[in-house]
């Protein structure tokens, strides 16, 4: 894929967070590893459904801006440090989607012994301590789970996913949110039950065999 085309899937990637709710206002980031190794991402201080190819940033895996007009967002040190300790990670989507963000608001992380999706495909959203946004520590509040985990909640924030490209990472997200507002609509009905060990153990093999791409 051109470069030209990833920005354009960037582009739609911002689109469909405002559309689909999951951001307000200038909330939200997203960015993506270019096959040059640096990181284009969005802008700072933009709503993402009006973002535009032109508004979009290019900086170096250390955070030097080589292109664009606009800053970069203001937490671009939590994307490279992702990318810096995922070698494996192409993109990286930040956001605020209520349910999900409510749960980080509550200190509740949500593990994955409910649904089979989960466990096959998506695994546990930890809780990660809360950071200050824009910051080093916010960055560093991800170290005990950016290697073993593909979306984290930021305590008192949001959430981060990341994935092999951006619609990996952007499906990652959606996925966070319909399982928080599942588990919330759960509870109203008496609370989620857990799956037990037998059948976690089952669809851990299923995700190693049948579901493995």
């Amino acid at each position: 894929m051109s470069e030209t085309e990833v920005a354009q899937e960037l582009v739609n990637i911002s689109k469909r967070v405002e559309a689909k709710g999951f951001v307000a206002a200038t909330d939200g980031n997203i960015s993506v590893r270019l096959p040059n190794g640096n990181i284009l991402a969005t802008p700072t201080s933009m709503n993402k459904g009006f973002v535009t190819t032109g508004d979009l940033v290019e900086v170096t895996i250390d955070g030097i801006q080589i292109g664009g007009t606009r800053k970069p967002s203001t937490e671009i040190k939590m994307h490279l440090f992702i990318y810096q300790q995922r070698p494996d990670v192409n993109a990286v989507v930040h956001c605020h989607p209520v349910y999900a963000t409510g749960f980080a608001a509550a200190g509740i992380a949500m593990m994955e012994n409910v649904f089979p999706e989960m466990i096959i495909g998506l695994g546990a959203v930890p809780l990660a301590q809360y950071a200050a946004p824009s910051t080093d520590e916010l960055a560093g509040s991800l170290l005990p789970f950016v290697k073993d985990y593909n979306a984290v909640l930021l305590a008192n924030h949001g959430v981060v996913t990341y994935g092999r490209d951006l619609w990996d990472a952007y499906f990652k997200m959606e996925k966070v949110e319909q399982i928080a507002h599942t588990l919330f609509v759960a509870e109203s009905l008496g609370g989620a039950k857990s799956l037990n060990n037998e059948q976690v153990l089952q669809l851990k093999a299923l995700a190693k065999t049948v579901y493995q791409r």
